[in-house]
C-alpha cells in the first residue's frame, strides 16, 4: 500500500512516499539530479511497486528545495542531512526494519558515496564524477566511442568515403587532448576515496553504453571488495526492458 507523508530536515518539511511492506529489509531510493521522487517517467515509482510487491518496504523522498519539499536546493553535495533524515523517518514508519539498503542513480549514487549515512548496504548506479556538464560527452566516453568505432570496418569505410564529419572528429580529438587527470580535490577522486574508505557493503552498477557510467569506470580503481555489475545498455536510467529487469534482480539480491 502506497501513501504520502512528510518529515523534517533542519527545519524544512520534506515530502516522501512510502510503499509499505512487512519485510525486515527496506529499500531507500534517493533521487538523482533535480528529479522528484517519482523519478524520470515515473521509473522510481514503478520500481517501488515492484520491490514492495516482494514484501520489502520502499521509501522515496524529495530533498530540500526539490518537488514538494521546502528549503533551498543545495544539490547532491549538500544532501547528506536529507538522506539521514529520510532514514530516520523510514525507520519510524516501518519499525520492524532491521536492514536498509540505499539505491541511487547518477549524482544520487555520488551523494550516497560521499555522505556516510546509516544504511546497511548500497547499490550505486552510474555515479556522477564529471566536474561540469557541457555540450560534449566526457573524454572517457569519447575515447570509448572511438575505440569501438576503430574496431568496426564500416567506420573506416565511412571515413574514407567522407561520410564522417571531420569537424566533429577534430572537436572530439581536441577534447581528448585537453583532458586532464583527476586531481586529489576533484569530484572523481573524492568519490573514489570515499568508496574505498567506507565499510558499508556496496555494489556498483554500470550501464555499459552510458557516458556517465563510462566516465566513472575510467576513474574507478577496481577495488576487489566492491563488486561491479555491468548491464549491457546505453540507457542511463536502465529504461529498456532487459536492463530494467536486471536492475530489479540486483536490488532484490541485495535486499535478500
Amino acid at each position: 500500500m502506497r501513501r504520502s507523508l512528510t518529515f523534517t530536515c533542519e527545519g524544512a518539511t520534506l515530502a516522501a512516499t512510502l510503499d509499505a511492506g512487512d519485510g525486515a529489509t527496506g529499500l531507500l531510493i534517493v533521487s538523482g539530479g533535480n528529479e522528484i521522487r517519482s523519478g524520470a517517467h515515473r521509473g522510481m515509482a514503478e520500481l517501488a511497486s515492484i520491490i514492495a510487491a516482494k514484501g520489502h518496504p520502499v521509501f522515496r523522498f524529495d530533498r530540500r528545495g526539490v518537488g514538494d519539499s521546502e528549503g533551498n536546493n543545495g544539490g547532491f553535495r549538500s544532501s547528506g542531512p536529507d538522506i539521514r533524515a529520510a532514514i530516520t523517518a523510514f525507520r519510524a514508519e516501518q519499525p520492524q526494519l532491521t536492514r536498509i539498503v540505499a539505491f541511487g542513480n547518477c549524482d544520487a549514487a555520488t551523494a550516497l558515496a560521499l555522505h556516510e549515512t546509516p544504511v546497511d548496504a548500497r547499490i550505486l548506479a552510474n555515479a556522477w564524477v564529471i566536474p561540469s556538464s557541457g555540450e560534449m560527452p566526457p573524454p572517457a566516453a569519447i575515447k570509448d566511442r572511438y575505440v569501438r568505432r576503430l574496431r568496426d570496418p564500416e567506420a573506416w569505410k565511412a571515413l574514407i568515403s567522407g561520410k564522417i564529419d571531420l569537424g566533429k572528429l577534430a572537436k572530439g580529438l581536441g577534447r581528448l587532448a585537453a583532458a586532464k587527470p583527476a586531481t586529489p580535490d576533484s569530484l572523481a577522486d573524492k568519490t573514489v576515496r570515499a568508496l574505498e574508505a567506507s565499510t558499508i557493503p556496496t555494489t556498483i552498477v554500470l550501464a555499459t553504453g552510458d557516458a556517465t557510467a563510462i566516465a566513472f569506470a575510467d576513474v574507478w580503481r577496481n577495488d576487489p571488495a566492491i563488486p561491479v555489475a555491468r548491464i549491457d545498455t546505453a540507457s542511463h536510467s536502465f529504461a529498456d526492458e532487459v536492463a530494467y529487469t536486471r536492475l530489479v534482480e540486483i536490488l532484490l539480491e541485495a535486499l535478500g
